[in-house]
């Protein structure tokens, strides 16, 4: 039967800390045991015995949260000795030992009565380690986070508030919560932490636009994803990856939206960014499932102007659908095109 930790447990801990984590672990056999072993680690400030003693006992036994006796503390202390915490972990290697002692502490703060901003501090010093959190995550930050801007504060004054407890937010921390509020559907408050990250210090930078722009793909958004993507080229001034591009191109050719795919294209050369073969192969297609020849045509002529050369099948139907549109002089001078470059 488990024992609830005495001074002499806590004495132990600070003489032989050593000696006593390793017997102590092997001795662990409930949870309740688990959860007063945690709170004696803690209480004697052994704060690096926390990840080996959590790797140490089963799954099971860490339902529910053994770190659950913080809440218990006035959230000045709380905050402290979390802080403490975080700050002994930047030591402990390889990272990786850390991943459950980051989870556990993440989970019991996302749940608390006050989780931001100390939970924004935990989850940073969790990605910056390298860990990424359990999938549940997820879901308790974004409810943690819609439950905080409910009280109508400012994002940048959220994100803000982690000064207060001597941290700074940056562009890992928020692309995770823009994640995770994109991961439940709230693209309308992704967009709001994006927009919030400058005024918080932390500039938005391509994985910020790029996961929000996907997740718009996904819902096939085509007018928010087009409007972001020229917010990232034009105020941001940053060169969107081939993925994105493609990801927009490919969801606008879903929509039959193949002239806004177009515009997209000659867009984002005029302001000097780099168009890839597979853009065009997906804009050049769109056009041949719309029936739209002559605008094949064209795409197909600055296409190669490029140097990129359709699939043979594309090429195939583009000149013949241009035949069939009594458009000559354009098949010709695709014909032409093709022979020109080898094809």
């Amino acid at each position: 039967m488990a024992t609830r930790p005495t001074n002499l447990y806590r004495t132990l801990f600070n003489l032989y800390p050593c000696v006593f984590h390793s017997s102590l672990i092997h001795s662990i056999s409930s949870l309740h045991s688990v959860e007063e072993t945690i709170k004696a680690a803690v209480e004697a400030k052994s704060y690096k015995q926390l990840p080996d003693i959590l790797i140490a006992v089963k799954k099971a036994a860490l339902i529910p949260n053994p770190f659950s006796f913080l809440s218990t503390f006035p959230l000045k202390l709380r905050t402290q000795i979390i802080d403490e915490i975080l700050q002994s972990f930047k030591s402990i290697r390889p990272r990786f030992r850390l991943r459950i002692a980051y989870d556990l502490l993440l989970s019991d703060t996302l749940q608390s009565p006050h989780p931001i901003p100390l939970s924004l501090a935990i989850l940073q010093c969790t990605l910056r380690s390298g860990c990424l959190p359990a999938p549940q995550i997820k879901l308790l930050l974004s409810s943690a986070w819609l439950n905080c801007q409910g009280q109508s504060q400012s994002v940048s004054d959220s994100l803000m508030e982690m000064q207060d407890i001597g941290y700074c937010p940056d562009s890992l921390m928020c692309n995770y919560l823009i994640s995770s509020l994109c991961a439940v559907d709230r693209l309308e408050e992704a967009v709001k932490v994006l927009k919030g990250m400058s005024g918080a210090g932390s500039l938005p930078d391509l994985e910020s636009y790029a996961g929000l722009i996907a997740a718009m793909c996904t819902f096939r958004k085509t007018v928010d994803a087009v409007e972001l993507m020229k917010q990232m080229v034009q105020k941001a001034r940053l060169t969107p990856r081939q993925g994105t591009v493609v990801k927009v191109l490919a969801t606008l050719r879903a929509n039959r939206e193949i002239w806004k795919a177009i515009e997209m294209i000659e867009f984002l050369e005029r302001e000097g960014n780099p168009v890839g073969f597979e853009s065009y192969e997906l804009v050049v297609e769109g056009c041949l499932e719309c029936c739209e020849y002559i605008l094949a045509g064209k795409v197909v002529i600055a296409m190669t102007e490029r140097g990129f050369i359709p699939y043979i099948k594309v090429r195939q139907k583009v000149v013949e659908g241009l035949y069939n549109a009594d458009e000559l002089k354009l098949a010709f001078s695709v014909r032409e095109r093709f022979a020109e470059l080898g094809s």
